[in-house]
């Protein structure tokens, strides 16, 4: 029994392992990548379109790589994503040319099938009533993962090279490979396999779940994360353009919004919920964001720029998981898994095209003395279309619930 125990804890470590790094990899790009592409004179659009070319791949492939775990196992599939991955870091810091930063980054994502296939291999190694907990260690690793990922890299390129972080990021990549391939076995056998049978078309979820609920929640969830990624990807840049921020401080303030997330889904939205309920506490997440994204462009000095910045994050922190138990909540038990990964993917598509749209606005303001406004104020705007969707949200009876917002 000892030894089970142990087999399971090294294997709870390595897809958490996986998951952090995936989750430090994003978050390193975050505020270094829009720096390091103006060497090769890339403009805020191809600024925008580097950072959502990711999150677009993960958006076309993450279903592709599900349905290989399924037929060929986990094992396979972790470890080629994790390869992937490492391949995509070592092209970034190698690159000489903007199109050899576009390919690396996709390559990256197209090779984003570790989250689906880490969370399959958790599925497979827990009962019913363990899963929620140890899906909770997923959510803690992409908490960890964005607050030392955007300080790690503001420290190596600041202290060693901008291409140090992508560097050590591939190296760590190579790391976690060697333990897939090493301390990882297969769970999803081929008895297993042969276990699973058609699924029901997706045109089949109207009629198992509240549809125009979760139809609702998807949009909403769908503009907020286009709106928060507007930020994310602008941020850099406007903290060095506005404020004269270097990489190191930039990476220090993206990694203090990652600590306000982890507090608040980690231990205060669950005393929250309860009180007060996913659709209020979902509205104020959205007025936060709204009053964040407004404030963003009129401070003027760095502390209340950090402020605001904790403001946005607090918000964020409190949508996403609201907006994931109510879709959670408005489907059947047997469609859980269908239902969140559309939600996921309507998540990794508004990450795209934020990015996309952030580059693009900033690009509006070269030259003056706003600069930044037209991006963040488009980003109130979409939290505002949010909000009055939000309006028209009623909570299904039955229990809160938390979900952990697994986002790419």
């Amino acid at each position: 029994m000892d030894l089970v125990q142990a087999s399971r804890k090294s294997q709870f470590f390595v897809i958490f392992l996986t998951i952090l790094l995936s989750t430090i990899g994003f978050g390193v790009c975050i505020p270094v990548l829009p720096l390091y592409a103006e060497k090769f004179n890339a403009t805020e659009t191809q600024n925008g379109l580097l950072i959502g070319v990711f999150s677009l791949l993960v958006f076309f492939t993450a279903p592709l790589w599900g349905k290989l775990s399924d037929r060929y196992g986990r094992r396979p599939v972790l470890l080629f994503s994790v390869l992937g991955s490492a391949a995509g870091y070592f092209l970034m810091g190698s690159a000489n040319t903007l199109a050899m930063l576009f390919v690396a980054r996709i390559i990256d994502g197209a090779s984003g099938g570790n989250v689906a296939a880490a969370q399959a291999y958790i599925a497979d190694i827990t009962t019913p009533e363990e899963r929620s907990k140890a899906m909770g260690l997923i959510g803690a690793a992409f908490g960890l993962g964005f607050i030392i990922g955007p300080a790690l890299g503001g420290i190596l390129s600041e202290q060693i090279s901008a291409q140090a972080p992508f560097i050590f990021v591939g190296v760590l990549c190579l790391i976690n490979a060697l333990l897939v391939a090493t301390s990882l076995p297969e769970t999803h056998t081929a008895e297993r396999r042969k276990q699973h049978g058609p699924q029901l078309p997706l045109s089949a979820l109207p009629k198992h779940s509240d549809a125009p609920l979760f139809f609702t929640v998807a949009v909403g969830y769908f503009l907020s994360l286009a709106a928060f990624a507007i930020m994310t990807m602008t941020f850099a840049l406007f903290g060095e353009k506005r404020f004269d921020l270097d990489q190191t401080h930039i990476g220090y303030i993206l990694a203090t919004i990652g600590v306000v997330g982890v507090l608040i889904q980690g231990g205060l939205i669950r005393r929250l919920l309860p009180k007060y309920g996913e659709v209020p506490l979902a509205r104020s997440g959205m007025l936060f964001l709204l009053i964040g994204f407004v404030l963003l462009p009129l401070v003027g000095s760095v502390t209340s720029l950090v402020i605001v910045c904790c403001l946005v994050a607090a918000g964020n922190s409190l949508v996403q998981p609201t907006l994931n138990g109510l879709a959670s909540r408005s489907v059947d038990a047997a469609w859980q898994g269908r239902a969140l990964g559309l939600l996921q993917s309507f998540a990794s598509l508004g990450r795209a095209i934020g990015a996309w749209m952030g580059g693009w606005l900033l690009g509006m303001d070269r030259g003056l003395d706003h600069y930044g406004r037209t991006p963040f104020w488009v980003a109130a705007a979409l939290m505002l279309v949010t909000l009055v969707l939000a309006l028209k949200l009623r909570a299904p009876q039955g229990q809160t619930t938390v979900v952990e917002p697994v986002v790419i």
